[in-house]
């Protein structure tokens, strides 16, 4: 059985275009819950609902959904340098924030937009000598959860007319949530991704099929502590609520 993982050939597309997986996921049947979707616990039975159903020629003559990265050299300008986002127990939100534009989708559809954050790799890392290098194998990681927009479900033409914003998602170390915040290891590399589901109903997605769709420049390694100072320095130039770096200066560094 396999897990719902990144396929190996992306689709890829101009900078600032999400590459869209040549290949829709199998996804495990979650436990639904209000605007977020769990995967079960360990011990717990999964349901399979084996794999997706490939659209045909008549369903997508309409349609060829595309995601665009808002704010991508901004994202471009943090991957230069190793992109770090502060995890804490109480969960922190994202910066730069996640935000994304649609196209190509049929405008009378409904469909439901959702963004999970998943490892990179099977790496654990140290900033060492000003640059991020392995420490070692990778901690296990927990049950990811699914962030589902809550404007979901809505017609293709409403999700094409604005900026589609994931800033309320948050990032946490702290296991034992329950607030549907996402579980994330310190000092370990992930890689952000959109899905696209073309349905009228949240309770359909376990069996529906997936558009995934990832944008490398948003990797980013999960710290307690920013790390790199041009980071930090990053943060306080672009990010309006970063006062509490101007008035303290750059926090205390993670030592792992």
């Amino acid at each position: 059985m396999r897990s719902f993982c990144v396929p190996d050939v992306p689709r890829t597309f101009s900078s600032g275009v999400g590459s869209l997986l040549a290949e829709s996921p199998l996804f495990l049947a979650p436990n639904l819950t209000p605007r977020r979707l769990s995967y079960p616990e360990l011990g717990q039975p999964l349901v399979c609902c084996g794999p997706p159903k490939i659209l045909d020629s008549a369903d997508t003559a309409e349609e060829e959904p595309i995601v665009y990265l808002e704010a991508a050299e901004l994202w471009k300008q943090f991957h230069r340098y190793g992109t770090e986002m502060v995890i804490t127990k109480s969960g922190r939100r994202m910066f730069p924030p996640l935000r994304a534009r649609c196209a190509g989708m049929n405008r009378k559809a409904k469909y439901i937009l959702l963004m999970d954050i998943v490892a990179a790799d099977d790496c654990r890392y140290k900033f060492h000598n000003s640059r991020w290098m392995v420490a070692g194998k990778a901690d296990p990681e927990m049950p990811k959860r699914i962030y589902i927009h809550p404007d979901s479900p809505a017609t293709g033409e409403q999700w094409m007319s604005k900026v589609i914003n994931f800033h309320k998602l948050k990032v946490t170390n702290n296991i034992s949530d329950k607030h549907g915040f996402t579980i994330l290891n310190s000092m370990h590399k992930y890689q952000p991704r959109f899905h696209i589901v073309k349905a009228n109903d949240i309770l359909k997605l376990p069996c529906s099929t997936f558009r995934t769709y990832v944008f490398a420049e948003t990797q980013f390694i999960a710290v307690t502590a920013y790390q790199n100072d041009k980071i930090t320095q990053l943060k306080i130039d672009n990010n309006p609520f970063a006062k509490g770096f101007r008035d303290m200066g750059n926090g205390r560094r993670e030592k792992r």
